[in-house]
């Protein structure tokens, strides 16, 4: 029997409020919940594009960065983080470091269906191979990071809304993405630090 996974619902302050079965979160009014997503880099500072299963409920087909995903209720961020790196690209992490940790927003699609998420984003350093699952991810791409960068902020590169919006954050924090300073975890939001 299968449990279905439930994400934490905060409020505006990144305080949890409760949990709700994840079917039930992306729709036309998404309440605000957390998330995370991350950026995988290889050794030489290339950055783990993916592009997301045709069958998603948002955003499906688009290209993003490595992962995204959502803790379950009283899970520690970094391990969702491990969690689905591991389900989703099969990948042997070596680090993963806070980078933005109290990034946010909303996007709706054409459709009205929305994502409303307190998301938390990570830099993850990773030696191993690629092993994509389908269910999850449709293509994967490794790309320079600066090349990366460039695109999503001259608009060459088509991508998701969220991803779009952390890119220059990311960029600020310097050229060299193996270099960028890290945040500690008590400037993660109430909901996200209380399971560190």
């Amino acid at each position: 029997m299968t449990t279905e996974e439930h994400v934490v619902l905060v409020d505006g302050e990144g305080n949890a409020i409760g949990a709700a079965p994840k079917t039930s979160v992306h729709g036309l009014d998404t309440p605000l919940h957390l998330a995370f997503s991350s950026y995988v880099f290889d050794p030489a500072g290339r950055v783990l594009l993916t592009r997301r299963a045709g069958h998603k409920l948002t955003w499906p087909g688009v290209w993003t960065n490595s992962c995204c995903g959502h803790p379950l209720p009283g899970e520690a961020v970094e391990h969702a983080v491990l969690r689905r790196l591991s389900y989703e690209l099969g990948l042997d992490v070596e680090h993963v470091d806070l980078m933005l940790p109290a990034f946010s927003y909303r996007a709706v699609m054409a459709n009205g269906v929305a994502e409303h998420e307190l998301c938390p984003v990570y830099r993850v350093t990773v030696k191993g191979p690629v092993d994509a699952n389908p269910d999850e991810v449709g293509e994967v791409l490794w790309m320079p990071w600066k090349e990366f960068a460039e695109g999503v902020g001259n608009g060459l590169l088509a991508i998701s809304p969220w991803c779009k919006e952390q890119v220059p954050l990311l960029a600020e924090l310097g050229a060299d993405p193996l270099a960028w300073e890290t945040a500690p975890d008590s400037e993660l939001p109430p909901a996200a630090r209380a399971a560190t």
